[in-house]
């Protein structure tokens, strides 16, 4: 390999990494990926994503996809089940928050997606590499050394074994839980640490003797052992996701033959005379059974330099609550506008000190909600409170440097956000089907009240003299929506800025004396610009 160039390199081809290629690349950034598995792993890991993940993939044209291949309709719910084994009486997984869960089409225009790992990752690397991210499997990264103006990467050809570099502007480290980067970077985590280690397989077997015509979307079970659970992998129910968890003081994920497997998938379904056949998880090899532990732990940052952690690299936690994909996803969907906005000069580089500001708080609430709904699944009971599951998934509230004046980090309900600056912005349905949240990803938006329309031309001239794209959209006239003003908590001559990620950066609840300079003085704050 000769030495190449690139502005942002992701390390990692899974999960947060793919996702980090797709929204750079649809910002127009060059990305290049590097993998050091052959190919994308065939194993579930996570059952679905969050509504406020499916409407960041909405951004970046995938929502329609990711909703076709979707396992669950737009009304159904995934309900974590307990059972002794597969044959027996199901009981719901009763949760603090699950008694007041309200349908989430009435704070969002997305749905959870029930969608497996394997699945989602395909849909975002086709589309990664249809925006023009460069995807190079079967290489690993062997060095990493930085100075003020890039990263240089070395690389090997896990192929071919031949070695070269890559010069990058920027590098995004999401390269797992026992991330080497982290580790060479000399990034020390906080947390439980190693909670269990578990071993997986995807299996072919019938169960539906023992399943009985039930719906499953994942059921913990005592049988063959605690900490074990089933996953179906498809919608016939002969292709399941079984995991158990082991001692590695007394025995290692090689101990887990497929006979033993077989054995374990029969005791769990109490079906003795079934045929169970296992599949390679890791293509072009024939690994049926892999190790994974199940750890608890936040990277004390998420920067060092022009490195970035993201996704398990920057913070591990339980499967219990499913946060930790969509907990990833949003990692690379609030880095990349704001490295995009830095590359282009939009903004100045203190903006990409608010990535760790803002996603290194959510990552440890979202490790802490995960570890109670850990304790509350399959250890006898949750050892912090519960909080309201939209509240965790869509209602966290960012402060930092890029929403000026914001110092409030409580989570609030989905269904009270009301453009409080530090939160998603709301979900107001346009008269034409759509969503407010269609007006973000682009560019800054400022929502203004319907006699605000000073605000508007001042948002234009502003960004104008800024070099900075503000697009203006007066309630009731550029947009047609019901109690606009309420819903983003102004009058009819206030203001909202919206960032590209549609977070709100600010607010005017009224008119200004001079909205020019208290727009301009916003901007400024909002995109680390001195000038």
């Amino acid at each position: 390999m000769n030495q190449q160039k690139t502005q942002v390199l992701v390390v990692g081809g899974a999960l947060t990494g793919l996702s980090a290629a797709v929204f750079l690349a649809h910002r127009g950034v060059q990305v290049a990926v590097v993998e050091r598995h052959p190919d994308l792993l065939v194993h579930p890991r996570l059952r679905g994503i969050t509504p406020r993940t499916v409407e960041v993939f909405r951004q970046v044209g995938l929502g329609p996809a990711i909703r076709k291949e979707s396992f669950l309709g737009e009304n159904d719910v995934f309900v974590p089940l307990r059972a002794n084994t597969v044959a027996d009486a199901y009981e719901p997984v009763e949760e603090a928050d699950h008694a007041e869960l309200v349908d989430p089409r009435t704070y969002s225009p997305s749905t959870y997606a029930g969608i497996d790992q394997d699945r989602l990752e395909t849909l975002l690397r086709d589309r990664a590499r249809e925006l023009g991210a460069d995807i190079r499997n079967f290489t690993e990264v062997t060095a990493l050394d930085q100075d003020a103006d890039g990263v240089t990467v070395t690389l090997r050809d896990r192929a071919s074994g031949d070695e070269g570099a890559i010069r990058a502007d920027y590098v995004i480290a999401a390269d797992g839980s026992k991330s080497r980067i982290r580790t060479w970077l000399g990034i020390e985590t906080d947390g439980p640490g190693e909670l269990f280690n578990t071993i997986t397989a995807i299996v072919d077997a019938d169960l539906s003797a023992a399943v009985r015509g039930r719906r499953i979307g994942i059921v913990y079970l005592q049988k063959p052992r605690p900490f074990s659970s089933m996953m179906p992998h498809d919608n016939s129910g002969s292709r399941w996701l079984f995991s158990t968890g082991y001692d590695p003081q007394r025995e290692s994920a090689a101990d887990f033959t497929a006979e033993r497997v077989a054995g374990m998938v029969r005791e769990a379904s109490e079906l003795d005379d079934i045929d169970v056949a296992l599949r390679p998880q890791i293509p072009g090899t024939d690994v049926t059974v892999l190790g994974f532990p199940i750890s608890a732990h936040v990277a004390r940052s998420y920067r060092s330099g022009r490195v970035f952690l993201a996704g398990d690299a920057a913070r591990t936690q339980p499967p219990t609550g499913g946060f930790g994909g969509s907990t990833g996803i949003q990692d690379a969907h609030n880095l990349a506008w704001k490295l995009a906005a830095v590359l282009t000069g939009r903004a100045g580089p203190g903006l990409l000190d608010t990535y760790d500001a803002e996603r290194r708080p959510y990552g440890g609430l979202a490790m802490q909600q995960a570890f109670a709904r850990f304790g509350d699944r399959m250890a006898g009971g949750a050892q912090v409170e519960l909080l309201d599951y939209s509240a965790v998934t869509m209602g966290f509230r960012y402060a930092s440097a890029a929403v000026p004046g914001n110092h409030e980090t409580d989570p609030i309900p989905a269904v009270e956000l009301r453009a409080q600056p530090g939160t998603r912005a709301p979900h107001c349905p346009t008269a034409d089907g759509g969503s407010t949240l269609d007006l973000y990803g682009e560019a800054l938006v400022l929502i203004v009240g319907h006699d605000g329309q000073e605000w508007a031309t001042t948002a234009k001239d502003v960004g104008t003299a800024m070099g900075v794209e503000v697009r203006p959209y007066v309630l009731g006239v550029d947009i047609d929506v019901e109690d606009g003003e309420t819903a983003h908590g102004i009058s009819t001559h206030g203001a909202v800025l919206v960032r590209p990620d549609g977070f709100v950066a600010w607010r005017s609840q009224s008119a200004a004396t001079d909205p020019a300079a208290v727009l301009a003085e916003a901007l400024r704050a909002v995109l680390a610009r001195g000038d």
